[in-house]
Protein backbone atom coordinates (compact mmCIF):
# COMPACT_ATOMS: atom_id res chain seq x y z
CA UNK A 1 0.00 0.00 0.00
CA UNK A 2 1.40 3.20 -0.88
CA UNK A 3 2.18 5.54 2.03
CA UNK A 4 0.05 8.86 2.38
CA UNK A 5 1.70 12.14 1.62
CA UNK A 6 3.96 13.39 4.33
CA UNK A 7 3.60 17.27 5.78
CA UNK A 8 5.18 19.16 8.33
CA UNK A 9 4.02 21.48 10.09
CA UNK A 10 5.85 24.37 11.98
CA UNK A 11 3.83 26.48 14.32
CA UNK A 12 4.58 27.83 17.73
CA UNK A 13 0.64 28.28 18.79
CA UNK A 14 -0.25 24.86 20.12
CA UNK A 15 -3.91 25.00 19.74
CA UNK A 16 -3.17 26.30 15.62
CA UNK A 17 -0.76 23.59 14.57
CA UNK A 18 -2.97 20.75 16.29
CA UNK A 19 -5.86 22.01 14.17
CA UNK A 20 -3.91 22.42 11.45
CA UNK A 21 -2.69 17.99 11.47
CA UNK A 22 -6.14 17.32 12.41
CA UNK A 23 -7.80 18.65 9.35
CA UNK A 24 -4.59 17.29 6.94
CA UNK A 25 -4.68 13.71 8.46
CA UNK A 26 -8.79 13.88 8.01
CA UNK A 27 -7.72 14.27 4.22
CA UNK A 28 -5.06 11.61 4.58
CA UNK A 29 -1.84 13.30 4.48
CA UNK A 30 0.39 12.28 7.72
CA UNK A 31 1.54 15.30 9.43
CA UNK A 32 3.81 16.16 12.40
CA UNK A 33 3.74 19.43 14.02
CA UNK A 34 7.17 20.82 15.34
CA UNK A 35 7.57 23.89 17.41
CA UNK A 36 10.34 25.44 16.06
CA UNK A 37 12.64 25.62 13.04
CA UNK A 38 15.56 23.89 14.56
CA UNK A 39 13.59 20.83 16.17
CA UNK A 40 11.59 20.80 12.35
CA UNK A 41 15.41 20.67 10.74
CA UNK A 42 16.60 18.13 13.16
CA UNK A 43 13.74 15.93 11.71
CA UNK A 44 13.70 16.55 8.35
CA UNK A 45 16.26 14.12 7.01
CA UNK A 46 14.10 11.67 8.75
CA UNK A 47 10.63 12.58 7.72
CA UNK A 48 11.44 13.71 4.17
CA UNK A 49 8.21 15.50 3.84
CA UNK A 50 6.51 16.55 0.40
CA UNK A 51 5.45 19.78 2.00
CA UNK A 52 6.58 21.76 5.09
CA UNK A 53 3.60 24.27 6.26
CA UNK A 54 5.34 26.92 8.69
CA UNK A 55 4.80 29.95 10.12
CA UNK A 56 7.10 33.56 9.90
CA UNK A 57 7.41 33.86 12.92
CA UNK A 58 9.21 31.30 14.84
CA UNK A 59 10.96 31.21 18.23
CA UNK A 60 14.64 31.59 17.49
CA UNK A 61 15.35 31.43 14.34
CA UNK A 62 12.34 32.35 11.93
CA UNK A 63 10.22 30.66 9.03
CA UNK A 64 12.03 32.74 6.35
CA UNK A 65 16.00 30.95 7.84
CA UNK A 66 13.71 27.64 7.66
CA UNK A 67 12.59 28.21 4.54
CA UNK A 68 16.03 29.36 2.85
CA UNK A 69 17.71 26.56 4.46
CA UNK A 70 14.82 23.78 3.26
CA UNK A 71 15.05 25.15 -0.16
CA UNK A 72 18.85 24.63 -0.46
CA UNK A 73 18.26 20.58 -0.34
CA UNK A 74 18.80 18.76 -3.57
CA UNK A 75 15.09 18.00 -3.95
CA UNK A 76 12.93 20.57 -1.86
CA UNK A 77 9.60 20.06 -0.90
CA UNK A 78 6.44 22.47 -1.56
CA UNK A 79 6.81 25.43 0.78
CA UNK A 80 3.72 27.17 2.22
CA UNK A 81 4.08 30.24 4.54
CA UNK A 82 1.80 31.63 7.33
CA UNK A 83 1.83 34.61 9.43
CA UNK A 84 -0.45 37.25 11.45
CA UNK A 85 1.79 39.80 10.21
CA UNK A 86 0.11 39.46 6.65
CA UNK A 87 2.15 42.62 5.17
CA UNK A 88 2.89 43.01 1.24
CA UNK A 89 6.46 43.08 2.69
CA UNK A 90 6.79 39.97 4.32
CA UNK A 91 4.73 38.31 1.37
CA UNK A 92 7.44 39.01 -1.01
CA UNK A 93 10.23 38.51 1.12
CA UNK A 94 8.71 34.83 1.81
CA UNK A 95 7.61 34.81 -2.41
CA UNK A 96 11.40 36.04 -3.28
CA UNK A 97 12.88 33.32 -1.05
CA UNK A 98 11.47 30.65 -2.45
CA UNK A 99 7.92 29.98 -0.75
CA UNK A 100 4.82 28.81 -2.88
CA UNK A 101 2.40 30.75 -1.13
CA UNK A 102 1.92 32.62 1.86
CA UNK A 103 -1.85 32.84 3.74
CA UNK A 104 -2.17 34.99 6.37
CA UNK A 105 -3.91 34.62 10.14
CA UNK A 106 -6.85 33.81 10.78
CA UNK A 107 -6.48 31.11 7.91
CA UNK A 108 -10.06 29.54 6.19
CA UNK A 109 -9.38 25.97 6.37
CA UNK A 110 -11.03 25.37 3.10
CA UNK A 111 -8.86 27.78 1.70
CA UNK A 112 -5.83 26.17 3.74
CA UNK A 113 -6.50 22.63 2.35
CA UNK A 114 -7.57 24.11 -1.14
CA UNK A 115 -4.00 25.88 -1.41
CA UNK A 116 -2.62 22.11 -0.01
CA UNK A 117 -3.87 20.32 -2.75
CA UNK A 118 -2.99 22.51 -4.96
CA UNK A 119 0.81 23.13 -4.21
CA UNK A 120 1.61 19.49 -3.91
CA UNK A 121 -0.66 19.24 -7.50
CA UNK A 122 1.85 21.35 -8.44
CA UNK A 123 4.34 19.85 -6.85
CA UNK A 124 3.78 16.32 -8.15
CA UNK A 125 3.86 17.68 -11.82
CA UNK A 126 7.19 19.55 -11.34
CA UNK A 127 8.71 15.92 -9.92
CA UNK A 128 7.31 14.38 -12.75
CA UNK A 129 8.92 16.29 -14.98
CA UNK A 130 12.21 15.82 -13.29
CA UNK A 131 11.90 12.27 -13.26
CA UNK A 132 11.23 12.29 -16.93
CA UNK A 133 14.49 14.21 -17.41
CA UNK A 134 16.18 11.01 -15.06
CA UNK A 135 14.75 8.42 -17.26
CA UNK A 136 15.42 10.13 -20.71
CA UNK A 137 19.12 10.43 -19.72
CA UNK A 138 19.35 6.88 -17.68
CA UNK A 139 19.51 3.83 -19.99
CA UNK A 140 19.00 1.33 -17.06
CA UNK A 141 21.07 -1.78 -16.66
CA UNK A 142 21.54 -2.07 -20.04
CA UNK A 143 18.73 -1.12 -21.08
CA UNK A 144 16.07 -2.65 -18.82
CA UNK A 145 14.47 -0.26 -16.46
CA UNK A 146 13.21 -0.29 -12.51
CA UNK A 147 14.07 1.06 -9.59
CA UNK A 148 11.72 -1.17 -7.57
CA UNK A 149 13.18 -3.69 -5.03
CA UNK A 150 12.16 -6.40 -6.95
CA UNK A 151 14.15 -5.23 -9.95
CA UNK A 152 17.19 -4.61 -8.35
CA UNK A 153 17.56 -8.27 -7.02
CA UNK A 154 16.79 -9.10 -10.33
CA UNK A 155 19.55 -7.19 -11.68
CA UNK A 156 22.03 -8.82 -8.98
CA UNK A 157 20.78 -12.20 -9.58
CA UNK A 158 22.04 -11.15 -13.20
CA UNK A 159 25.53 -10.11 -12.26
CA UNK A 160 25.89 -13.09 -10.32
CA UNK A 161 24.46 -15.80 -13.06
CA UNK A 162 26.47 -13.70 -15.97
CA UNK A 163 29.65 -14.63 -14.08
CA UNK A 164 28.98 -18.13 -14.25
CA UNK A 165 28.95 -20.24 -18.04
CA UNK A 166 26.06 -22.56 -17.78
CA UNK A 167 23.09 -22.73 -19.76
CA UNK A 168 20.34 -20.24 -18.80
CA UNK A 169 16.73 -20.26 -18.56
CA UNK A 170 14.69 -17.07 -18.24
CA UNK A 171 10.94 -17.92 -17.71
CA UNK A 172 8.12 -14.66 -17.43
CA UNK A 173 4.92 -13.61 -19.58
CA UNK A 174 5.10 -11.98 -22.82
CA UNK A 175 6.53 -8.36 -22.57
CA UNK A 176 8.58 -8.79 -19.31
CA UNK A 177 11.62 -7.94 -21.17
CA UNK A 178 13.15 -11.56 -21.55
CA UNK A 179 14.97 -10.76 -24.31
CA UNK A 180 16.37 -7.90 -22.49
CA UNK A 181 17.82 -9.57 -19.69
CA UNK A 182 19.58 -12.17 -22.12
CA UNK A 183 21.35 -9.73 -23.87
CA UNK A 184 22.21 -7.81 -20.10
CA UNK A 185 23.72 -11.53 -19.37
CA UNK A 186 25.75 -11.25 -22.00
CA UNK A 187 26.94 -7.79 -21.81
CA UNK A 188 27.99 -8.77 -18.14
CA UNK A 189 29.50 -11.76 -18.82
CA UNK A 190 33.11 -12.70 -20.24
CA UNK A 191 31.65 -13.01 -23.51
CA UNK A 192 30.55 -9.76 -23.72
CA UNK A 193 32.86 -8.81 -26.65
CA UNK A 194 32.26 -12.05 -28.93
CA UNK A 195 29.04 -12.60 -30.80
CA UNK A 196 25.36 -12.78 -29.20
CA UNK A 197 22.65 -13.95 -31.59
CA UNK A 198 19.10 -14.31 -31.24
CA UNK A 199 16.90 -16.69 -33.01
CA UNK A 200 12.61 -17.57 -31.91
CA UNK A 201 11.87 -21.04 -32.12
CA UNK A 202 8.62 -19.89 -33.46
CA UNK A 203 9.49 -18.06 -36.09
CA UNK A 204 11.57 -20.34 -38.09
CA UNK A 205 9.60 -23.03 -39.80
CA UNK A 206 10.14 -26.73 -37.90
CA UNK A 207 12.13 -28.00 -41.19
CA UNK A 208 14.52 -25.58 -41.27
CA UNK A 209 15.42 -25.31 -37.44
CA UNK A 210 18.21 -28.01 -37.92
CA UNK A 211 19.82 -25.90 -40.35
CA UNK A 212 19.30 -22.66 -38.75
CA UNK A 213 20.90 -24.12 -35.17
CA UNK A 214 23.97 -26.42 -37.00
CA UNK A 215 24.17 -25.19 -40.51
CA UNK A 216 24.26 -27.68 -43.49
CA UNK A 217 27.05 -29.26 -46.25
CA UNK A 218 26.34 -27.70 -49.83
CA UNK A 219 23.69 -29.78 -51.68
CA UNK A 220 22.74 -31.50 -48.03
CA UNK A 221 18.94 -30.67 -49.30
CA UNK A 222 16.98 -28.67 -51.86
CA UNK A 223 17.92 -25.41 -52.51
CA UNK A 224 21.33 -25.86 -50.27
CA UNK A 225 23.47 -24.47 -53.19
CA UNK A 226 25.90 -23.62 -50.59
CA UNK A 227 27.72 -24.33 -46.73
CA UNK A 228 25.85 -22.56 -44.22
CA UNK A 229 27.82 -22.60 -40.86
CA UNK A 230 24.57 -22.10 -38.57
CA UNK A 231 24.04 -19.77 -35.51
CA UNK A 232 26.46 -22.15 -33.19
CA UNK A 233 29.34 -21.57 -35.29
CA UNK A 234 28.63 -17.74 -35.78
CA UNK A 235 28.14 -17.32 -32.05
CA UNK A 236 31.66 -19.33 -31.16
CA UNK A 237 32.93 -17.76 -28.36
CA UNK A 238 29.55 -15.89 -27.26
CA UNK A 239 26.26 -16.31 -26.42
CA UNK A 240 23.36 -17.89 -28.35
CA UNK A 241 19.86 -16.42 -27.54
CA UNK A 242 16.88 -19.11 -28.46
CA UNK A 243 13.39 -17.51 -27.21
CA UNK A 244 10.31 -19.64 -27.02
CA UNK A 245 12.69 -22.70 -26.80
CA UNK A 246 9.42 -24.50 -25.99
CA UNK A 247 7.60 -24.54 -29.30
CA UNK A 248 11.17 -26.18 -30.26
CA UNK A 249 10.45 -29.66 -32.00
CA UNK A 250 11.37 -32.64 -29.69
CA UNK A 251 13.37 -34.01 -32.67
CA UNK A 252 15.22 -31.18 -32.27
CA UNK A 253 16.04 -30.80 -28.63
CA UNK A 254 17.99 -34.32 -28.29
CA UNK A 255 20.19 -32.72 -30.67
CA UNK A 256 20.40 -29.29 -28.94
CA UNK A 257 20.92 -31.27 -25.66
CA UNK A 258 23.90 -33.15 -27.17
CA UNK A 259 25.51 -29.66 -28.50
CA UNK A 260 25.30 -28.53 -24.92
CA UNK A 261 26.81 -31.45 -23.32
CA UNK A 262 29.53 -32.49 -25.94
CA UNK A 263 30.43 -29.27 -27.04
CA UNK A 264 30.21 -30.60 -30.94
CA UNK A 265 27.65 -29.95 -33.57
CA UNK A 266 27.31 -31.96 -36.95
CA UNK A 267 25.98 -29.80 -39.86
CA UNK A 268 22.92 -31.18 -41.82
CA UNK A 269 24.51 -33.44 -44.83
CA UNK A 270 28.26 -33.06 -43.16
CA UNK A 271 30.70 -36.01 -42.31
CA UNK A 272 32.12 -34.54 -39.55
CA UNK A 273 32.23 -32.26 -36.72
CA UNK A 274 32.96 -29.11 -35.22
CA UNK A 275 33.84 -27.93 -32.05
CA UNK A 276 31.97 -24.89 -30.56
CA UNK A 277 31.95 -22.86 -27.19
CA UNK A 278 28.60 -21.50 -26.49
CA UNK A 279 26.89 -20.35 -23.83
CA UNK A 280 23.18 -21.23 -24.36
CA UNK A 281 20.56 -18.59 -22.91
CA UNK A 282 16.88 -19.53 -23.68
CA UNK A 283 13.46 -18.12 -22.52
CA UNK A 284 10.05 -19.45 -22.56
CA UNK A 285 6.28 -17.75 -22.02
CA UNK A 286 5.10 -21.41 -21.33
CA UNK A 287 5.27 -24.07 -18.56
CA UNK A 288 8.01 -26.00 -19.25
CA UNK A 289 7.55 -28.62 -16.85
CA UNK A 290 3.29 -29.20 -17.77
CA UNK A 291 5.15 -29.45 -21.24
CA UNK A 292 7.75 -31.98 -19.88
CA UNK A 293 4.57 -33.76 -18.36
CA UNK A 294 2.80 -33.51 -21.68
CA UNK A 295 5.74 -35.26 -23.24
CA UNK A 296 6.39 -32.35 -25.95
CA UNK A 297 9.46 -31.31 -23.83
CA UNK A 298 12.83 -33.38 -23.21
CA UNK A 299 12.69 -33.71 -19.07
CA UNK A 300 16.77 -34.24 -19.34
CA UNK A 301 16.64 -30.84 -21.29
CA UNK A 302 14.89 -28.94 -19.24
CA UNK A 303 16.97 -30.25 -16.23
CA UNK A 304 19.85 -29.12 -18.53
CA UNK A 305 18.93 -25.37 -18.81
CA UNK A 306 17.23 -24.63 -15.52
CA UNK A 307 20.46 -25.20 -13.10
CA UNK A 308 20.52 -20.96 -13.74
CA UNK A 309 16.73 -19.52 -13.56
CA UNK A 310 15.89 -16.48 -13.87
CA UNK A 311 11.91 -15.35 -13.40
CA UNK A 312 10.91 -12.20 -14.58
CA UNK A 313 8.21 -10.31 -12.56
CA UNK A 314 4.81 -9.13 -14.55
CA UNK A 315 4.49 -5.11 -14.57
CA UNK A 316 1.65 -5.80 -11.65
CA UNK A 317 3.68 -7.04 -8.90
CA UNK A 318 6.17 -3.78 -9.54
CA UNK A 319 3.66 -1.15 -9.95
CA UNK A 320 6.10 1.43 -8.58
CA UNK A 321 7.91 1.01 -11.78
CA UNK A 322 4.90 1.71 -13.84
CA UNK A 323 4.82 5.70 -13.51
CA UNK A 324 8.76 5.75 -14.15
CA UNK A 325 8.75 3.71 -17.17
CA UNK A 326 5.46 5.63 -19.02
CA UNK A 327 7.22 8.50 -18.53
CA UNK A 328 9.76 7.30 -19.82
CA UNK A 329 7.99 5.71 -22.71
CA UNK A 330 6.29 9.17 -22.71
CA UNK A 331 9.53 11.76 -22.97
CA UNK A 332 10.97 9.11 -26.14
CA UNK A 333 7.82 9.45 -27.87
CA UNK A 334 7.23 13.15 -27.28
CA UNK A 335 10.97 13.67 -28.66
CA UNK A 336 10.62 11.77 -31.80
CA UNK A 337 7.87 13.62 -32.79
CA UNK A 338 9.23 16.98 -31.54
CA UNK A 339 6.37 17.42 -28.69
CA UNK A 340 6.55 18.77 -25.70
CA UNK A 341 6.79 16.45 -22.51
CA UNK A 342 3.63 15.55 -21.12
CA UNK A 343 2.52 14.57 -17.38
CA UNK A 344 0.31 12.35 -16.25
CA UNK A 345 -3.08 13.62 -13.98
CA UNK A 346 -3.96 11.83 -10.92
CA UNK A 347 -6.58 10.26 -12.34
CA UNK A 348 -4.88 8.35 -14.90
CA UNK A 349 -2.06 7.57 -12.42
CA UNK A 350 -4.70 5.76 -10.47
CA UNK A 351 -6.08 4.02 -13.93
CA UNK A 352 -3.41 2.62 -14.76
CA UNK A 353 -2.42 1.53 -11.33
CA UNK A 354 -5.40 -0.28 -10.85
CA UNK A 355 -4.94 -2.59 -14.33
CA UNK A 356 -3.39 -5.83 -14.29
CA UNK A 357 -1.22 -5.14 -17.67
CA UNK A 358 -1.71 -8.70 -19.15
CA UNK A 359 1.30 -7.20 -22.23
CA UNK A 360 3.09 -6.15 -19.29
CA UNK A 361 5.87 -3.17 -20.36
CA UNK A 362 5.63 -4.12 -24.20
CA UNK A 363 1.25 -3.16 -23.23
CA UNK A 364 2.58 -0.12 -21.16
CA UNK A 365 4.76 1.06 -24.01
CA UNK A 366 2.73 0.84 -26.80
CA UNK A 367 -0.41 2.67 -24.30
CA UNK A 368 1.91 5.48 -23.77
CA UNK A 369 2.47 5.93 -27.75
CA UNK A 370 -0.86 6.01 -28.68
CA UNK A 371 -1.61 8.70 -25.80
CA UNK A 372 1.03 11.19 -26.81
CA UNK A 373 -0.46 10.66 -30.06
CA UNK A 374 -3.43 11.65 -29.21
CA UNK A 375 -3.14 13.76 -26.30
CA UNK A 376 -2.98 17.76 -27.10
CA UNK A 377 -2.50 19.71 -23.44
CA UNK A 378 -0.23 19.06 -20.85
CA UNK A 379 -1.47 16.06 -19.00
CA UNK A 380 -2.24 12.63 -20.41
CA UNK A 381 -5.40 12.46 -18.94
CA UNK A 382 -7.75 8.93 -19.44
CA UNK A 383 -9.28 9.56 -22.34
CA UNK A 384 -5.79 9.17 -23.95
CA UNK A 385 -5.64 5.99 -22.89
CA UNK A 386 -7.03 2.80 -24.26
CA UNK A 387 -10.78 1.77 -23.61
CA UNK A 388 -9.56 -1.22 -21.92
CA UNK A 389 -7.45 0.57 -19.14
CA UNK A 390 -9.81 3.16 -19.23
CA UNK A 391 -12.80 0.37 -17.98
CA UNK A 392 -13.41 -0.09 -13.92
CA UNK A 393 -14.92 -3.43 -14.58
CA UNK A 394 -11.95 -5.86 -15.58
CA UNK A 395 -12.50 -8.63 -13.33
CA UNK A 396 -13.13 -11.88 -14.86
CA UNK A 397 -15.82 -11.79 -11.94
CA UNK A 398 -17.74 -9.03 -13.91
CA UNK A 399 -21.07 -10.51 -15.17
CA UNK A 400 -23.10 -9.58 -18.45
CA UNK A 401 -23.75 -6.35 -17.37
CA UNK A 402 -20.29 -5.51 -16.86
CA UNK A 403 -21.02 -4.59 -13.34
CA UNK A 404 -18.60 -6.31 -10.89
CA UNK A 405 -20.49 -9.31 -9.42
CA UNK A 406 -19.17 -8.04 -5.18
CA UNK A 407 -21.88 -5.01 -6.09
CA UNK A 408 -24.73 -6.97 -7.43
CA UNK A 409 -24.47 -9.84 -5.30
CA UNK A 410 -27.86 -10.98 -3.18
CA UNK A 411 -31.24 -12.00 -4.14
CA UNK A 412 -32.58 -8.20 -3.85
CA UNK A 413 -31.37 -5.21 -6.38
CA UNK A 414 -29.49 -2.64 -4.30
CA UNK A 415 -30.82 0.83 -2.87
CA UNK A 416 -28.18 3.74 -4.58
CA UNK A 417 -26.45 4.38 -1.71
CA UNK A 418 -26.28 0.47 -0.67
CA UNK A 419 -24.23 0.10 -4.45
CA UNK A 420 -22.46 3.31 -3.86
CA UNK A 421 -21.08 1.94 -0.55
CA UNK A 422 -19.95 -1.32 -1.99
CA UNK A 423 -18.44 0.28 -5.00
CA UNK A 424 -16.27 2.31 -2.79
CA UNK A 425 -15.35 -0.57 -0.93
CA UNK A 426 -14.55 -2.45 -4.28
CA UNK A 427 -12.53 0.82 -5.61
CA UNK A 428 -10.18 0.81 -1.85
CA UNK A 429 -10.16 -3.05 -2.59
CA UNK A 430 -8.72 -2.22 -6.31
CA UNK A 431 -6.24 0.01 -5.21
CA UNK A 432 -4.95 -1.15 -1.81
CA UNK A 433 -6.75 1.50 0.41
CA UNK A 434 -4.86 4.34 -0.47
CA UNK A 435 -7.33 6.66 -0.75
CA UNK A 436 -5.81 8.92 -2.77
CA UNK A 437 -6.12 7.36 -5.35
CA UNK A 438 -9.39 5.86 -5.08
CA UNK A 439 -10.64 9.02 -4.46
CA UNK A 440 -9.30 10.43 -8.26
CA UNK A 441 -11.09 6.68 -9.66
CA UNK A 442 -14.44 7.71 -8.01
CA UNK A 443 -14.15 11.28 -8.90
CA UNK A 444 -14.50 13.10 -5.59
CA UNK A 445 -12.60 15.10 -3.26
CA UNK A 446 -10.98 13.12 -0.24
CA UNK A 447 -13.49 14.74 2.01
CA UNK A 448 -16.15 13.69 0.29
CA UNK A 449 -14.70 9.80 0.60
CA UNK A 450 -13.85 10.36 4.15
CA UNK A 451 -17.52 11.39 4.87
CA UNK A 452 -18.79 8.15 2.71
CA UNK A 453 -16.56 6.01 4.25
CA UNK A 454 -17.75 7.92 8.12
CA UNK A 455 -21.36 7.52 6.89
CA UNK A 456 -20.72 3.62 6.60
CA UNK A 457 -19.42 2.68 9.83
CA UNK A 458 -21.47 0.84 11.89
CA UNK A 459 -23.64 2.78 14.16
CA UNK A 460 -22.62 6.26 12.24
Amino acid sequence: MAEPTRVMVVEDDAALAELLVEELEAEGYRALAFASAEAALESYDRIEPELVVSDLQLPGADGLALLEEIRSRAYPPALLMISAYGTVDRAVAALKAGADNFLTKPLDMDHFMLSVERLLAHRRLHDQVRHYREAFEDEGFHGIEGTSAVMLALFERIRKIARADGPVLISGESGTGKDLVARAIHAESGRADRPFLAVNCAGVPAELLESEFFGHSAGAFSGADQARPGLFREADGGSLFLDEIGEMPIALQAKLLRALQDGQIRPVGADREYAVDVRLIAATNVDLPEKVAAGTFREDLYYRLEAFQLELPPLRERSDDMELLAMRFMARFAAARQRPARTLSERTIALMRAYPWPGNVRELRNAMERAVTFCDQAEIAPEHLPERIRRVSRSPASGASGVPEPLLEGDLLPSLNELRRRYVRYVLERVEGNKRRAAALLGVGRRTLYRWLEEDEPGA
